[in-house]
């Protein structure tokens, strides 16, 4: 007899089924749908990437902060086990982020970086993350790592208003704002802010199928962990 599917992994793939076809819909969109801009070209196209992958970025690293702030409040190890997914994965997407934000400065700034504000607290708030995935390795004590963690977890988040705001408070080239920006050379068409859209989905929706993934990873290497020490005390 075969036994039933439990919810959560009926969840788990209907997640993914999803996130899947929004995918392959995004990336449709972006190639054949959407208008070329009339004054970046072809190159305009890969912000319909990038930007989705920064505001999941901001997203990844704010799941981490609430996860860190519960986890110290409570004491409850699976909290600390979702930051540390999360964490991981907004260190992979602000990667992309870095990675496809120098593609399209090439051939519209002609560098491929500048210390623009924008683009160096984008690389901090990179940095903060990566310590705090190597701090949670530096103690031999795993709880006394994740606590010294969970507080850079908090602290780090707070660079994310602070990116967000930088093209406002300093003097940079970074585009501010993409939908309105003036001289028409934003995303007005109304098929590029569906596409952006649409992108924006498909990336918040692979994130959390990524997401639900790593926890369970994390939960089962920190159970298999358990059960190692208390064999090595018993033997």
């Amino acid at each position: 007899m075969i036994p039933p599917r439990k919810p959560r992994a009926i969840w788990e793939r209907f997640l993914a089924l999803v996130a899947g076809a929004t995918m392959v819909m995004a990336i449709g969109a972006i190639f054949l749908y959407v208008p070329t801009d009339r004054v970046q070209g072809v190159v305009q196209r890969i912000f319909y990437f990038h930007v989705p992958l920064a505001i999941v970025t901001f997203v990844a690293f704010g799941i981490t902060a609430v996860g860190s702030a519960f986890y110290l409040w409570r004491n409850d190890p699976k909290w600390d086990q979702r930051a540390h997914a999360s964490a991981e994965l907004g260190v992979l997407f602000c990667t992309l982020v870095l990675i496809t934000g120098p593609i399209w400065a090439k051939p519209i700034w002609g560098t491929w970086w500048t210390w623009d504000a924008r683009l160096t607290t984008t690389l901090i708030l990179w940095l903060i993350y990566v310590a705090y995935l190597m701090l949670r390795n530096l103690t031999s004590d795993p709880e006394q790592g994740a606590r010294y963690a969970a507080i850079l977890g908090i602290v780090g988040a707070l660079d994310i208003p602070i990116i967000n705001r930088s093209v406002y408070w300093w003097r940079t080239i970074h585009p501010a704002v993409l939908v309105t920006r003036e001289g028409g050379t934003g995303l007005t068409d109304p098929r590029m802010q569906l596409t952006l859209l649409v992108a924006f989905v498909a990336l918040l929706l692979l994130f959390f199928w990524l997401l639900k993934l790593r926890t369970s990873q994390v939960q089962l290497e920190a159970q298999l962990a358990e059960t190692e020490r208390a064999l090595l005390q018993m033997s």
